[in-house]
């Protein structure tokens, strides 16, 4: 039986029998199959090559470093002691030390540093700056933490546990309310969307006033994409005359009134209006019907003479 650990000067290692040590912590760390693998081969083999990391806490010896490394000794039989390292915190240092001796190597995944971000602050009561301090980061990091767990639909919150949902992919989709955030990952996932195209899409998700638009972009989020980057702004070209310039800022100005107005007659229309809007834009309407024909065909016409020999 080891000595009470409060004659357990810091850092100082030692022998701790498998059975003392608690695993409450275990909870802010993943669980990888392949990694426990390795470690029961590498224990094998080499035997344990760094001491796992405890602290006291209700007289029980804590684990903080060394989990992969316990359940790999706890398969083998010829293991009933680990080397132990203990150090000195409170459960607020312990969540803390959890990241920061982890921050060099295989640092933590992002849900789990979202599960130590949450216990700081939701459950032990510190604040975001307090948090940051604390894992010697910047304020900004910790809320972003706490928008992964917390803003997170639960599917893609467990996509994300089991590694089949990658942390720029939950960061994007935390941008969306969670109503929507189940919609655009399957749209993401069947349209093998890359993170800047989710990114964009889920800005013009945003964008989107109606429920038609919404769909739309989910429907088919490419094309949604290339709408929206059909935008045709004109700038000076000097190789271009003063008029050519001049047609050329008018045919600009054109095209993104006709792109709004398409999209307003598309997503918008008549459930935009009041009833007293609408007799008055009747004529306007009638004469944009003419109009449009009009400058069609002689767009037309003037696109096949510049376009002869």
């Amino acid at each position: 039986m080891m000595e009470r650990p409060i004659s357990w000067p810091q850092d100082d290692v030692r022998p701790l029998p498998l059975e003392r040590i608690d695993e409450r912590l275990c909870r802010y760390r993943l669980q990888d199959a392949s990694w426990e693998r390795k470690m029961v081969q590498s224990l094998e083999r080499y035997g344990q090559m760094s001491p796992i990391v405890v602290c006291l806490h209700e007289e029980a010896y804590v684990l903080i470093d060394g989990f992969k490394r316990l359940r790999a000794a706890r398969t083998l039989s010829g293991i009933t002691q680990l080397q132990a390292r203990h150090i000195e915190v409170d459960q607020q240092g312990a969540k803390a030390a959890i990241y920061n001796l982890n921050r060099i190597g295989q640092r933590p995944q992002e849900l789990e540093e979202s599960w130590i971000v949450h216990a700081l602050v939701r459950e032990d009561g510190l604040s975001q700056v307090e948090a940051a301090q604390l894992l010697g980061r910047h304020k900004s990091w910790v809320c972003r933490r706490l928008a992964m767990l917390e803003r997170l639909c639960e599917p893609a919150k467990e996509e994300l546990r089991l590694g089949l949902l990658t942390p720029a992919v939950a960061r994007q989709l935390t941008r969306l309310p969670r109503g929507n955030q189940l919609a655009a990952l399957q749209t993401t996932r069947e349209e093998s969307l890359n993170c800047r195209e989710l990114s964009r899409v889920v800005d013009l998700l945003l964008a989107s006033s109606t429920k038609e638009q919404t769909e739309f972009v989910l429907s088919d989020p490419r094309r949604a994409l290339r709408q929206a980057d059909e935008s045709f702004t004109h700038y000076w070209d000097p190789r271009m005359s003063v008029e050519g310039n001049r047609i050329g800022k008018r045919l600009a100005l054109l095209l993104d009134c006709l792109a709004k107005m398409h999209s307003w007659l598309k997503y918008q229309g008549r459930g935009a209006l009041q009833a007293c809007d609408r007799e008055p834009l009747v004529d306007g309407f009638r004469r944009l019907v003419q109009e449009a024909a009009l400058v069609s065909e002689a767009s037309d016409d003037f696109v096949n003479e510049l376009n002869l020999p």
